[in-house]
């Protein structure tokens, strides 16, 4: 006797439609159950293979990113109050800057959310099916010191050109050579307007000359990312410091 069943699951096989072949058990016994007509059971088949797909590409989107542990924007603390309100995060979550190839710069102390807005967004984005990265400039630097040595630098690099859009974490930092610095400089160079940046800095724009120790690089620089930017400034105390956590327990 003929076992359709595997002859389906062959054809799944050949045709590489995983999620059909691995649940079409399940699949038969719900179109017995339910009845459809042929047209919402071969919808259904579709929709299927489709949602697990985005699924899927969604993961993998989400692991090449290199997004920080913490980055649901759904959880954010509004009671914390860093000059950021529920209405400018709301727009922010909308991405229209990003169809528009603008950037955002999220300036302000350490421990005012900048890393964790700027991972956020880059959450969203990576769920509204973008290609969206997450870099310190310190791994920037490195990929574009390694790209021409490493084979995975180069995939790296590769993929950063492709990106919809790139958050820089804690930018200008740290001091950098002057060979980074004009690297870095060409990177922005060939990427902006095509690609849309989100920054996130403890120091000011005037402050970049000195880390570069280029005032005219510095100046090139901020010419390209502030072009089509929004600045937001972030103020208060360090959310970490306030919600410190301690290994002891407090006594009454």
């Amino acid at each position: 006797m003929i076992n359709k069943t595997q002859i389906i699951k062959d054809y799944c096989r050949s045709l590489k439609l995983a999620n059909i072949g691995s649940r079409i058990n399940d699949i038969i016994m719900e179109a017995e159950n339910g009845s459809p007509s042929y047209l919402d059971y071969t919808t259904g088949l579709f929709f299927e293979e489709i949602s697990y797909r985005q699924q899927k590409d969604a993961e993998k989107r989400k692991k090449a990113a290199g997004l920080p542990p913490f980055n649901n924007l759904d959880e954010y603390d509004f009671s914390f109050n860093n000059g950021l309100n529920k209405t400018l995060l709301n727009q922010l979550r909308e991405l229209k800057w990003l169809e528009q190839n603008f950037n955002i710069l999220f300036m302000g102390p350490s421990g005012t959310s900048k890393t964790y807005l700027a991972a956020g967004l880059c959450c969203d984005a990576l769920n509204n099916g973008y290609r969206a990265y997450f870099k310190t400039m310190d791994d920037i630097v490195t990929v574009l010191k390694m790209k021409d040595i490493t084979r995975m630098a180069a995939v790296e690099y590769k993929r950063l050109h492709k990106a919809h859009l790139i958050i820089i974490d804690d930018i200008m930092l740290l001091p950098v050579t002057r060979d980074q610095a004009v690297s870095f400089f060409n990177f922005i160079n060939q990427l902006y307007e095509k690609t849309s940046f989100i920054i996130t800095t403890n120091k000011s724009p005037k402050e970049w000359a000195q880390v570069l120790n280029d005032e005219v690089l510095a100046t090139a620089l901020l010419d390209r990312l502030l072009y089509k930017c929004e600045i937001i400034k972030l103020e208060g105390d360090s959310y970490r410091m306030k919600n410190r956590q301690t290994i002891f327990e407090m006594s009454g």
